[in-house]
């Protein structure tokens, strides 16, 4: 460790400390949270995660279910499984694959839900109005 790195490490700490109660999480966590995120940003592995949220699936159903091709699927799975957000499994010649982490569930229903809810609300005075028009 370089001279006065532990020491400057410590007062980073120290500085950042606890903050609303939390610790804040390590420059390494945050990156790999960004790189979580980032993954995700993609409405078609997005999709994929919702999907897989559901149950497990093989690519061919997968590709089904979201309307992709199957070589584009197929390749946002490889990328999710690197990433460690989702896992597979052989079943004869099937590939299936999953999620078989609770809380990237949570947070993908959650989003995902919380979203939808506020599309609905914000169309719910508009079918009102359709609906006394007559």
């Amino acid at each position: 460790m370089c001279v006065g790195c532990e020491e400057r490490a410590g007062r980073e700490r120290a500085v950042s400390g606890s903050v609303g109660g939390f610790e804040d999480p390590s420059a390494e966590v945050l990156a790999q949270a960004a790189g979580a995120f980032g993954l995700l940003a993609s409405s078609a592995r997005l999709h994929l995660m919702w999907a897989l949220s559901q149950g497990e699936s093989d690519v061919t159903h997968l590709a089904d279910r979201v309307g992709g091709a199957l070589p584009a699927v197929s390749q946002h799975l490889a990328k999710l499984k690197l990433a460690g957000l989702v896992s597979s499994r052989r079943e004869g010649r099937r590939q299936v694959y999953y999620v078989d982490d609770p809380d990237v569930v949570t947070v993908v229903r959650v989003m995902v839900g919380q979203l939808t809810a506020r599309s609905q609300d914000s169309l719910a005075p508009v079918r009102a109005l359709r609906g006394a028009g007559g």
